[in-house]
């Protein structure tokens, strides 16, 4: 504590350094504020600089909301008129072919007793991306077919289709192996 620069010396000095950072101080504003009075005096001159947000008067107001209706008057209308400027083009003909490839899954038949139904369950190996184990997960779709072909057991391959009904979006290609 002796070598702490603020206490050393006679308690007058302490007072003496205290006197000339008052007079420092006094130098840069003239009134000490408060951080709120601060902020509130800024507030109050960039209210002063911009005007007040809305009218004080119910007048002043109605008077605003008019001037603002009519420039969005205005813009609207400048917009249609560009918009029947513009020369129309003929509307999109729908597409005859659609684009990329359905998906095609190979799966094996768990179930087979809801009429022109399958349900299919895919499964699928893959690698984990940080430990390399072989992880493996499975899937089951519902898949439509038409001729009941397929049973219990066998390997289909399925593609994918427009929704059939609440659960199908899928449609069986053939029947790759039959089950013993």
């Amino acid at each position: 504590m002796a070598d702490d620069p603020d206490t050393t010396g006679a308690p007058d000095e302490a007072v003496e350094q205290v006197g000339d950072a008052a007079e420092a101080a006094s130098t840069e504003p003239e009134t000490l504020k408060t951080p709120k009075e601060r902020r509130q005096a800024r507030r109050s001159a960039a209210v002063a600089k911009r005007g007040a947000r809305r009218g004080a008067t119910p007048e002043e107001r109605a008077a605003e909301r008019k001037r603002k209706a009519d420039q969005r008057r205005r813009y609207r209308a400048k917009v249609k008129a560009k918009k029947a400027e513009a020369p129309k083009s003929p509307p999109p003909e729908p597409a005859a072919e659609k684009t990329g490839q359905p998906k095609l899954r190979l799966g094996t038949v768990v179930s087979d007793k809801a009429d022109k139904t399958i349900t299919v369950r895919i499964d699928v190996a893959r690698r984990h991306r940080r430990y390399q184990k072989t992880i493996r997960s499975s899937t089951t779709l519902h898949a439509h077919d038409e001729s009941n072909q397929a049973g219990v057991g066998d390997v289909v391959r399925v593609v994918e289709a427009r929704p059939l009904s609440r659960t199908k979006r899928w449609r069986l290609v053939e029947v790759l192996e039959k089950a013993k």
